[in-house]
């Protein structure tokens, strides 16, 4: 079984969009558990670049 890595939006109005297909669970694991796969945790200047464009949002996995 394979998971694709989705970064969603709180903007009802921006679409999901796939950020990596065909990874392990664990693989998609652990890009959603570092801090900055999510704005509310972010330190870097290029998730929090995506903040400012984008409000809110969160890297997430579901099945391919």
């Amino acid at each position: 079984m394979s998971y694709r890595i989705v970064r969603s939006y709180q903007d009802p109005n921006k679409r999901s969009r796939t950020i990596e297909a065909r990874v392990t669970l664990e693989e998609a694991r652990a890009h959603c558990s570092d801090p900055e796969t999510s704005s509310r945790t972010c330190t870097k200047p290029y998730p929090q670049s995506l903040t400012k464009k984008h409000g809110p949002w969160f890297d997430g996995y579901d099945e391919n």
